[in-house]
C-alpha cells in the first residue's frame, strides 16, 4: 500500500474513535475544545525601537500614513532626506481595528533581545543576549502548533527575521516538552538576497553543482542547514511531504532570487523591512500560514541617524500596507487574518550627542519612562475585531500579545495555566 493512502485510511479509522468535531459558519473544521475568532493572525514586530513621539504623537506630520488616520504631510523642518513613497491608502489600518496609543513595554530591559523575547513568549525577560540559543520560554509558534487543535504542519507557521545576531533562533525555545518539534519554519530574506547565487553557484565554474544544491536545500529542509551563510537558519522537524514541498518551493525562491525577480518589487527605495514584508508577502500567497510573525529592524540606525530612522519608520508604514493589500486579495486569508503591529519598545525622549548630515540629533533606548511607551495596532474584519476604536490612555502590555493570538486562533484554553503573563486583549476584540 501506497505511504499516502496508508496514511488517509489510517485517518478515517481513527475517526470513529475521537470526539466529534464541529464546523463554524466559516466552514473551517475545528476540534471541539475551542473556536476560533479567525483562521489567520500576522504579527508584525514594528522592531527596532519606534518611539511615540514619532508615532503616535505625529509631532511631525503623520510618519505613518498607511497605518495612522490623520494628516499626512511632514513638516518643512524634517523633509530633508525622505524618500519620496506613494500616496497612502484610503483605508488605513487604524480604522480596520483598534489602536492602542500606549502600549507598555513595562519590564525588562529596554533592549532589541529581551523586547523581542517579550513580544514571542508573552513573559517578559531580563536574560542576556545569547546569539545562538532558544528562549527560555515556549515561543507563540510552539503554543500554536502543539495546543492547536486540530494540529498542523510547520508550514503553517512562520517566522520572517531580520539576518542579525539572535533573531534566526527563536522560532522555538529551550523549554521542557516544546523545542523544534513545535517550532516554525524560518526564513532571512536579506541572507536569502545576499547568498542565493553564492549558494547556487554557477554550473560552469562549479563541478557537481547540481547535487550540492539539492544537498543544502535538502539539509534544510531535514532542519539541519548549518552554513554560516545560511538563508534559513532552524533546526525545527518538518514530515516528510513537508519537506519535498519545501524544498521545491525554496529551489525555485532561490533561483528566482538570484535572477533578480525579486529585486525593488515594490519600489520606494526597498529596505530590509521592505524586503521581510514583500517575502512574507510571498509565503502568504504560497502556503495561507495561520500563524506568521515578521521581525522589522530598520529603524534601529536612530542611534546614529534620526533621518534615516523616521525614513525607515516611513517605509516600513508603506510595506505594511503592500502586505495588507496581499493578505486581503489572498483566497483563504481575505477577511479571516487579524494584522497586530507593534513596536518591541520605544526610544529615549531625550536624544544623544550623535548628529547626523541634516542637523538631527540622534536617539538610543536605555530604560527611560519613553522607551517604555510604545503602541499596538489589531486590525482585521469586523466580526472578529472592533473598527476604528481608539485608546488613548495606558492600556495593554507587550506579554499580552501572544495569549491574545492564542485567543484568536482558538487554543489558548488548551495552553498550562501560568504560562504566559499576559491577557487576551479583548476590549479590542468582537
Amino acid at each position: 500500500m501506497k505511504r499516502k493512502s496508508f496514511i488517509r485510511n489510517a485517518a478515517l479509522a481513527a475517526a470513529g474513535s475521537m470526539v466529534v468535531p464541529y464546523i463554524l459558519p466559516s466552514g473551517r473544521l475545528f476540534a471541539a475544545t475551542g473556536a476560533r475568532k479567525v483562521n489567520h493572525v500576522v504579527f508584525c514586530l514594528f522592531a527596532g525601537g519606534v518611539r511615540n513621539i514619532e508615532s503616535m504623537q505625529k509631532a511631525d506630520g503623520n510618519l505613518m500614513p498607511n497605518t495612522l488616520l490623520g494628516n499626512e504631510s511632514i513638516s518643512s523642518d524634517i523633509i530633508g532626506g525622505m524618500t519620496s513613497l506613494p500616496a497612502p491608502v484610503s483605508n488605513r489600518l487604524q480604522s480596520q481595528g483598534t489602536l492602542f496609543k500606549k502600549f507598555q513595554y513595562a519590564s525588562g530591559p529596554t533592549g532589541h533581545y529581551n523586547g523581542h523575547i517579550t513580544a514571542i513568549t508573552g513573559n517578559y525577560s531580563d536574560e542576556a543576549i545569547k546569539l545562538k540559543e532558544p528562549p527560555k520560554y515556549p515561543t507563540i509558534f510552539e503554543y500554536y502548533r502543539k495546543h492547536n487543535s486540530p494540529s498542523t504542519s510547520a508550514l503553517n507557521a512562520w517566522w520572517v527575521s531580520d539576518s542579525l545576531g539572535p533573531y534566526p533562533y527563536l522560532n522555538y525555545s529551550a523549554y521542557d516538552g516544546y523545542g523544534p518539534l513545535y517550532g516554525a519554519n524560518a526564513i532571512q530574506p536579506l541572507s536569502l538576497l545576499a547568498n542565493s547565487n553564492t549558494i547556487l553557484n554557477n554550473p560552469l565554474t562549479v563541478s557537481n553543482t547540481e547535487k550540492a544544491k539539492c544537498d543544502l536545500l535538502r539539509e534544510f529542509a531535514n532542519g539541519q542547514f548549518k552554513t554560516p551563510a545560511a538563508i534559513m537558519s532552524n533546526s525545527i522537524k518538518n514530515s516528510a511531504d513537508d519537506a519535498e514541498n519545501l524544498d521545491a518551493y525554496l529551489r525555485q525562491l532561490m533561483f528566482e532570487t538570484a535572477n533578480g525577480t525579486h529585486t525593488n518589487q515594490w519600489g520606494a527605495g526597498m529596505n530590509g523591512d521592505s524586503y521581510n514584508l514583500y517575502f512574507a508577502s510571498e509565503i502568504i500567497k504560497k502556503y495561507q500560514p495561520e500563524l506568521m510573525v515578521v521581525n522589522m529592524q530598520g529603524v534601529d540606525v536612530a542611534h546614529f541617524e534620526f533621518t534615516k530612522y523616521v525614513d525607515n519608520m516611513r517605509k516600513a508604514d508603506y510595506a505594511l500596507a503592500r502586505l495588507w493589500q496581499t493578505i486581503q486579495s489572498t483566497p483563504g486569508m481575505a477577511n479571516d487574518t487579524v494584522l497586530i503591529v507593534a513596536p518591541e519598545h520605544g526610544r529615549n525622549l531625550q536624544p544623544n550627542s550623535v548628529i547626523d548630515t541634516y542637523g538631527r540629533y540622534a536617539l538610543d533606548h536605555t530604560n527611560d519612562e519613553m522607551t517604555r511607551e510604545i503602541f499596538c495596532l489589531i486590525a482585521g474584519p469586523p466580526s472578529a475585531v472592533k473598527q476604528n476604536q481608539v485608546f488613548s490612555e495606558a492600556r495593554g502590555e507587550s506579554v499580552d500579545i501572544v495569549p491574545t493570538i492564542a485567543h484568536l486562533l482558538g487554543f489558548k484554553t488548551e495552553v498550562p495555566t501560568g504560562m504566559m503573563q499576559g491577557r487576551v486583549l479583548n476590549e479590542a476584540l468582537v
